[in-house]
């Protein structure tokens, strides 16, 4: 099954784009360019969802853009959605935070 995850990206003056998932804290990345950030956000998002199942924690249901873009860190950020898929028999919190099985 098929999760959107949208993480948020930043910008200073002479830094990288850092990007993060609100849903997912830690989830955190960087690149020189936007493109580069993307990629980099697609690959941390796998990583992290792949680190939580293992570990058999619940991989939190992703926000609404809504959201996410009402999210504290969201004032001086734009928005990135990153596609991942979760391996079946993965726990997912729901909007209840119990954990599902899907």
């Amino acid at each position: 099954m098929w999760r959107t995850y949208i993480s948020l990206v930043e910008k200073e003056p002479d830094s990288d784009y850092c990007v993060h998932f609100p849903d997912l804290p830690g989830c955190i990345t960087a690149g020189r360019t936007l493109e580069e950030a993307r990629e980099m956000a697609a690959e941390a998002l796998a990583l992290h969802l792949e680190g939580l199942a293992e570990d058999g924690d619940a991989i939190p249901a992703p926000s609404s853009a809504d959201a996410i873009l009402s999210h504290p860190d969201a004032s001086d950020a734009m928005a990135l959605i990153v596609v991942e898929a979760l391996p079946a028999r993965t726990a997912v919190a729901g909007a209840n935070g119990n954990a599902g099985r899907f």
